[in-house]
């Protein structure tokens, strides 16, 4: 009896535990699954539908960003081309500026120097005219000055021949 209370004992354990599957399989058929189970495999294939699902997502979203960070760089290739070309207008654009610049200072110099000589003409002009008054005035001064002094002399001459014509006659 005793036996058999172990059996019924050992019966429903096996029935209502997993137990009974280690008792039931050798331990070798346990270790190598030869194929999935029904249940397994098509919650093996559901998963890896949602895997290359996910995969290709994945994929897709890596173009997306690829695709992105290509237009974003030919973008900041443009965007420092074209700020090249404005730094190299702005600086043509100076350059211009100073020359003109330049230019206009040069002309100006060259307006004052002529300025300058003619006003430096203007006076050599004007004190050629002073010394030729001058001179002009001094001539006409001495001139007249020993016109009268030659007068002056043929005077006293006269005078000293009358006084010794007088003397001599007398």
């Amino acid at each position: 009896m005793a036996s058999m209370a172990f059996t019924t004992t050992l019966t429903r354990f096996q029935a209502t535990n997993k137990f009974a599957n280690i008792l039931q399989k050798p331990w070798h058929s346990r270790l190598s699954v030869a194929s999935p189970r029904p249940y397994q495999a098509s919650r093996q294939y559901g998963s890896k539908s949602k895997y290359d699902d996910a995969a290709k997502k994945g994929a897709d979203a890596a173009k997306k960003g690829a695709d992105a960070a290509k237009k974003g760089g030919k973008q900041l290739k443009k965007d420092a081309a074209d700020a090249a070309n404005n730094a190299e207008q702005k600086a043509e654009e100076i350059a211009g500026k100073a020359s003109e610049m330049a230019q206009d200072a040069a002309s100006k110099v060259k307006r004052t120097a002529e300025d300058a000589a003619g006003k430096v003409k203007q006076t050599a002009e004007n004190a050629w005219e002073t010394v030729k008054d001058t001179t002009g005035k001094i001539k006409d001064t001495v001139a007249g000055k020993a016109e009268a002094t030659a007068e002056s002399a043929k005077d006293t001459i006269r005078e000293g021949a009358a006084k010794v014509d007088r003397a001599t006659k007398n």
